[in-house]
């Protein structure tokens, strides 16, 4: 990404490359501090060494990832509100041997932080850029156990993007100005959002902290044309009743990290007059792998179709290949599957979602663990169905599922039933041990209005809308659920 950099510079050293509160840098200007913090950071560190950013959606992130790509290093970008217990694990996991922190961040870590911005002099001859070679650990949030990290090469972020600009339309073109509001340390943020901008020449508006007024104001100031946002950014601005006139000159609104519900989806078209495009996709994928932009066109709860360059199929248990690429195997009047609403739509029975494509990382650090295969395929854990026009629906995760004697339970399926309820402002579902059928429907609900609803209510619907295996055995109300930066419920900590 920072040969993009370089190359943009060149090409137009005046534009606006980044935007921020402290002020504008041109494409010339982050070229030169890119150039800068290479130096410094190849005085602190060999070549193949890991780099922890600890910064929030800053320049100073933006020129100190990109340094430490031109110095031949790995960024390890993190999230600056981890604890130090998470901090210590990632920075321990990685071998991290420079640290770049934000004040707040600095005073939680486990130990001294050595300092980056030492001068150094001369200039040292760079390494020159290798498709082929680390250039970032990503540690994802997994559904249980401690974070992984994923390396992603080089080759790896660009042909995601390379993937992405044959989508017609174009989603993002270098006359563009970003909204990049979604978090650094998260591949979206990173690569869609940060490393569009570089791949294009682009202009990105940084917001560190994401505040629904503040944001909208800055996209009438800056003449923003494209937001990379996920769900709750958008739940946010169809709540003000400015929001129609802030996004007036936006061309394209994007959603991803995490499913956008479509009553969102439908209240942000109401409000805005715009639709948003749906992505899917994950950190070890680059982070995108569909889009509703390749679909023929909107529709409300799909993730749309595979990129361009990226091969996708669905696979049942037993290995059955149930859909690849537009391609449906014809359905088992035997299946188990258990009565989803799906069922009644044309199409395939959920299957696993398993990909193929450039954009995809090399395995787990350090080992490479868990990679692709030997022919480039690598099951992603979650599922989905392909509807009648070929357009795939995501279900649920593989982890997140819950076995009831055996017969395959879908917590997304519950929680949509529970979110119909007026009394739910938001539920999770998860697995419990029971005695009986192995495991049942736990549900953590926040309930909304006044009177308050009660858990016996809240069965007793769920009992009038699912199968009885699906209804859950138990319900607590609660004041929040967890999340995490990117607004996904954090069900690892409620298990």
């Amino acid at each position: 990404m920072d040969h993009l950099v370089r190359e943009a510079a060149r090409r137009r050293p005046g534009h606006p490359a980044l935007i921020a509160d402290a002020g504008t840098l041109t494409w010339a200007d982050l070229d030169a501090r890119v150039d800068a913090a290479a130096a410094r950071l190849a005085g602190l560190a060999a070549p193949g060494d890991r780099v922890a950013l600890v910064l929030g959606n800053t320049t100073g992130f933006a020129v100190s990832f990109l340094g430490a790509l031109r110095a031949g290093l790995v960024a390890v970008p993190l999230n600056p509100g981890y604890t130090g217990d998470e901090l210590g694990h990632a920075l321990s996991d990685s071998g991290a041997a420079v640290v770049v922190a934000e004040d707040g961040a600095r005073k939680r870590l486990p130990f001294a932080v050595p300092p980056v911005f030492a001068p150094v002099s001369p200039m040292p001859e760079l390494p020159e850029p290798d498709p082929g070679r680390l250039a970032v650990l990503l540690y994802t949030s997994g559904t249980s156990g401690r974070p992984k990290g994923a390396m992603l090469s080089r080759g790896a972020l660009l042909a995601n993007h390379e993937q992405i600009g044959r989508i017609e339309p174009p989603i993002a073109g270098p006359d563009d100005v970003l909204l990049l509001a979604v978090p650094f340390f998260h591949a979206y943020g990173l690569n869609a959002g940060l490393g569009t901008v570089a791949y294009h020449g682009a202009t990105g508006v940084l917001v560190d902290r994401f505040d629904p007024d503040a944001s909208l104001a800055a996209i009438e100031r800056h003449g923003v044309t494209a937001v990379l946002g996920v769900p709750s950014m958008y739940v946010a601005w169809s709540r003000r009743e400015s929001a129609g006139a802030s996004l007036a000159r936006v061309r394209t609104l994007v959603c991803g990290a995490a499913p956008f519900d479509e009553a969102d989806a439908a209240r942000l078209t109401e409000v805005t007059g715009k639709t948003a495009i749906i992505g899917y996709g994950l950190t070890e994928a680059a982070p995108v792998l569909t889009t509703t932009a390749a679909s023929e066109r909107p529709k409300s709860g799909s993730i749309g179709r595979p990129i361009p360059g990226v091969s996708l199929l669905l696979r049942a248990a037993d290995g059955t290949v149930l859909w690849r690429d537009g391609t449906a195997a014809a359905p088992d009047p035997d299946s188990a599957e258990l009565d989803l609403d799906v069922a009644d739509v044309a199409g395939t029975d959920p299957g696993e979602i398993v990909v193929r494509g450039a954009n995809l990382f090399s395995g787990y650090w350090p080992d490479g663990h868990d990679a692709p295969d030997s022919d480039g395929w690598w099951p992603t854990g979650d599922i989905a169905y392909a509807d009648g026009d070929g357009d795939l629906v995501l279900v649920d995760r593989i982890g997140e599922l819950i076995l009831v004697n055996g017969f395959n339970v879908y917590p997304a399926e519950i929680e949509r039933v529970l979110a119909d309820h007026p009394g739910v402002a938001e539920a999770a579902v998860v697995a419990i041990a029971d005695p009986d059928t192995g495991q049942a429907p736990h549900a953590y609900v926040v309930p909304a209005g006044d009177p308050r609803v009660t858990p016996e209510t809240l069965i007793a619907y769920c009992a009038t809308r699912l199968a009885r295996f699906k209804v859950p055995v138990t319900v607590d109300l609660v004041g929040e659920l967890p999340h995490s930066a990117v607004g996904k419920v954090r069900k690892s900590v409620l298990r």
